[in-house]
């Protein structure tokens, strides 16, 4: 049995993370939504989601015959949203094609929106019990560490090098333990910050340890500062109380979600107000400017405020534009800053 295995299962059975709702009742599907809630976001956070998820939508008949819209409604809050669009489209392909359920072979998975190599090891491993080794962000630390391996993760010889690793100590036997145990010591000891050494079942060996690199380990990728991007969002609210929405497009940032009408400027928005014979009962009102940022640029939000004698002919609730009733129950997708925002409206 490889080296890091035989450390890591006797440490598992004792250390290691046995009720995660996932692992409850554990089947393809399951591993499936729980590995892609995962990615870029951290356990404690995916678990209520997963939870709700999993109610609504048990398995891949359910979430593919589910309009996107309510996928996306679910999904509001755990960012990332392109990751609810795969897991919607790729949940169609399964019912097309393998009849509802995850296919039970590496390249059919991959082939599956959203789904890549480590995600499909993830399935294979715990949720069909085959053998696939897996390399998520807490399998590349746990080996870079262990390994003394440099170099940003990302890069390709990098990658390869912990690919290569990856299945070398990915054993033949108690596959499932193994691969849940690397990524359980990833997420609770060998952490990105403050590692519990002392705790470690392969401090013995640990290069990174030995050679108090624990901080250098795994090389972290350089980066610039973040260019800032400005918008403007309009919160146009009727005097019935509705607000309007727009639809984003498919693609790109908050994609499919429903977010205000958005505008590089106020005076932008005021002449798109006036093109529509938007009636404003009162004058603008400018709200604090709120910033959100994304792994490549800030986004810095300036909302203003206007109030709409009624329901313009102009605008009608279609596919591009929804009138919103907060605390009606309509179950759509917004992103986080959205759902805030309309709680100060």
């Amino acid at each position: 049995m490889p080296e890091l295995a035989i450390a890591l299962l006797p440490w598992f059975k004792r250390y290691g993370r046995h009720d995660l709702p996932w692992q409850q009742n554990a089947n393809p599907y399951r591993v499936w939504v729980s590995e892609i809630m995962l990615q870029q976001t951290q356990v404690k956070t995916v678990i209520p989601y997963f939870l709700r998820f999993v109610e609504r939508f048990p398995d891949a008949r359910a979430l593919a015959e589910t309009p996107l819209d309510q996928v996306l409604h679910l999904w509001t809050g755990l960012g990332y949203y392109a990751r609810a669009r795969n897991l919607h489209r790729a949940a169609q392909i399964i019912v097309w094609d393998f009849d509802g359920q995850l296919p039970a072979d590496l390249n059919a998975l991959m082939a599956l929106p959203g789904i890549g190599r480590s995600t499909a090891g993830a399935i294979l491993t715990l949720g069909h019990g085959r053998r696939a080794p897996i390399l998520d962000g807490n399998v590349k630390r746990v080996l870079a560490r262990f390994y003394g391996i440099y170099g940003w993760p990302g890069r390709g010889e990098v990658e390869r090098r912990l690919w290569e690793l990856a299945e070398q100590e990915t054993p033949q036997q108690e596959t499932a333990a193994y691969t849940q145990a690397i990524m359980d010591l990833g997420a609770t000891v060998c952490t990105r910050s403050r590692p519990r050494c002392a705790d470690c079942p392969l401090a013995s060996g640990c290069h990174a340890l030995r050679h108090g690199e624990q901080q250098q380990l795994p090389t972290g990728k350089t980066r610039n500062s973040l260019p800032v991007r400005k918008v403007v969002f309009a919160l146009l609210q009727n005097e019935q109380g509705e607000i309007l929405l727009e639809k984003r497009p498919p693609a790109g940032i908050w994609g499919g979600l429903w977010s205000f009408p958005e505008y590089r400027s106020g005076t932008e928005l005021a002449d798109w107000l006036e093109t529509r014979a938007l009636l404003v009962s009162e004058a603008l009102t400018t709200l604090p400017q709120i910033r959100h940022s994304f792994s490549h640029y800030h986004l810095d939000i300036t909302p203003v405020k206007a109030v709409i004698r009624d329901k313009a002919d102009t605008i009608r609730d279609n596919e591009t534009y929804l009138w919103y009733a907060p605390g009606h129950g309509q179950e759509i997708g917004m992103a986080a800053p959205v759902k805030a925002l309309l709680k100060q409206v």
